[in-house]
């Protein structure tokens, strides 16, 4: 399983190694299938402001303008970023990262066959809805759950996230 990014890797390795995957829990995906889906963007506008060292010119941005209203939990983990031992070098990750994606086709994610739960949330530019969603509904044995935006209520928002994993991995246990 795997949260955002790691969303993305753990469905690549139930499609590159199913024999090794026997369920799957993929937290607020960032990407489906797509490379480069536009949730990225943030990340490649971030990278430039990054590599000149421009906190103040990221901060006054339209894309921050429109995190700061629509999701200010991600852009508080976007002005994360410029606090790096190197943030240059972090520019080039971050820009790489957003042109990237899970290495996965629509038709590999439709053949996953292993148990998979998706979770997401709203109040989330970087982790869509529609995208844990649109997952959720192309895994032939998966199921959704959203939960509270971690930017509304971070305890609420963990507490249910515990809670649906728990259910889930108890629910595997049981089948098995």
């Amino acid at each position: 399983g795997g949260i955002s990014m790691g969303a993305a890797i753990a469905s690549r390795i139930a499609v590159l190694a199913p024999e090794r995957v026997s369920a799957l829990v993929l937290v607020r995906p960032a990407w489906t299938w797509a490379a480069a889906p536009a949730n990225m963007l943030a990340f490649t506008i971030l990278s430039d402001f990054l590599a000149c060292g421009d906190r103040a010119g990221f901060a006054t941005s339209a894309i921050a303008a429109d995190f700061a209203v629509n999701a200010p939990d991600n852009l508080v983990s976007l002005f994360k970023f410029f606090d790096a031992p190197d943030p240059r070098n972090v520019a080039k990750l971050l820009a790489a990262i957003a042109g990237d994606g899970p290495g996965v086709t629509e038709d590999d994610v439709r053949a996953i066959k292993v148990p998979t739960l998706v979770v997401g949330n709203a109040v989330d530019l970087v982790h869509p809805l529609a995208s844990a969603k649109q997952l959720a509904s192309t895994i032939r044995h998966a199921q959704f759950v959203e939960i509270t935006p971690k930017a509304l209520d971070k305890p609420r928002h963990l507490m249910e996230l515990r809670a649906a994993i728990n259910t889930f991995l108890l629910q595997q246990g049981q089948s098995s």
